[in-house]
């Protein structure tokens, strides 16, 4: 009885053992990949300076002005047609302002800008009114000739404001661009459905910076992000310095000027400006992020804006800084963002986008396109 008994039950095992065998082999093969990390584990992030999206979902924020120059506001989405080079697209998500704000404030603190800090620090109420807001969030960077977070994302406007008070002047060294990467950096792991912009202050140079401006504007692209620019003039800043802060004397005698001039006319002010000013900012701005490493010299924060479909505030004449902050919070409240996945159209390379609305007379804006890199 035992030995049947025994036999039986082998029979039984072997028998269990072939059907497992035989559910293996029905299973369908699963496709090798890496292991998930355990959670809490870091995620090892991409070598910097290389760009780490791929483009899913395309926003382009969208000013219309109107024959008076006022911002047009009872647009619907019928009314607007997007090209992606030259492709018609289908709009997936339409608003105008609405979404939560998550900005980043980035400020200037060199040594050659330090008269205007104080109007700076002054400011610090619009820049939570009439940017951030009831509902959005900020954080606050500023740059010499080091990059510091002064403060992280922040839904209090007490302590935005309070945090912009307190700037400091610091070293002649102004890495813009280490500064805009850095907000980047920040505004690439906010929510997907928020709205991301960075308003940067401060005077249109870079000095010092390990990163270019195209590739620094080729991730701003890519992650859906809008640069505001509000230019400090140097000029400004020497003219409230005590004298022996003013800099050094001119090259040049006074009332004379170190560059060309118009041919056949005097050198003035005036038109020693309009000389320097006849700058395409919307062929300039797709260049650099087409040749992401080549050198920007002229007017980097105007590009920056352009490159992203923000504008750019200069401060000398045209505006105060409270009225320039003022007229981004504007804007930042009259915007339209269109989102759509591009169809027919995602081969590697700079990729234009071309808007329009159905309603004659009025001027569109918007940020010209965005690179993608090849697999």
């Amino acid at each position: 009885m035992t030995l049947r008994r025994t036999i039986a039950n082998c029979l039984a095992t072997l028998a269990a053992g072939m059907v497992f065998a035989a559910t293996l082999a029905a299973r369908p093969q699963q496709t090798q990949g890496p292991i998930a990390p355990k959670p809490g584990t870091p995620v090892q992030q991409a070598p910097a300076g290389t760009i780490r999206v791929r483009v899913a979902l395309v926003t382009a924020p969208v000013v219309v002005i109107g024959a008076k120059d006022e911002p047009v506001l009872d647009l619907e989405q019928k009314d607007f047609h997007i090209l992606d080079d030259g492709k018609d697209q289908t709009i997936e998500s339409f608003e105008l302002g609405g979404e939560k704000l998550s900005a980043v404030l980035v400020f200037e603190t060199s040594s050659r800008i330090a008269p205007l800090l104080p109007s700076v620090q002054k400011a610090a109420i619009v820049f939570t009114q009439t940017i951030v807001g009831p509902s959005g969030e900020a954080a606050v960077l500023s740059y010499d000739d080091s990059i510091k977070t002064l403060l992280p994302f922040s839904t209090d406007n007490d302590k935005i404001e309070k945090t912009i008070a307190n700037l400091q002047p610091g070293n002649s060294g102004a890495r813009l661009y280490d500064a805009l990467s850095g907000a980047v950096g920040l505004l690439r792991d906010r929510p997907s459905g928020e709205r991301r912009a960075i308003v940067v202050v401060g005077e249109a140079s870079d000095s010092g910076s390990e990163e270019k401006l195209g590739r620094v504007l080729r991730e701003a692209q890519l992650s859906n992000i809008v640069i505001y620019s509000v230019g400090l003039s140097p000029t400004s800043a020497a003219l409230r310095a005590p004298p022996s802060q003013a800099g050094p004397a001119s090259a040049t005698p006074p009332g004379t000027f170190g560059g060309p001039s118009f041919p056949g006319s005097a050198q003035t002010p005036t038109n020693q400006q309009q000389y320097g000013g006849n700058i395409d900012l919307l062929g300039l701005a797709e260049w650099a992020v087409r040749n992401a490493t080549a050198v920007v010299k002229d007017r980097p924060l105007e590009v920056a804006a352009t490159a992203t479909g923000g504008t750019y505030q200069a401060t000398f004449k045209e505006h105060t800084i409270d009225s320039a902050v003022d007229a981004i919070g504007a804007e930042l409240n009259s915007q339209y963002m269109l989102s759509y996945r591009p169809t027919g159209s995602d081969s590697p390379g700079y990729h234009q986008i071309k808007i329009s609305v159905n309603r004659p007379g009025v001027k569109v804006r918007t940020r010209p396109g965005y690179f993608l890199e090849a697999k």
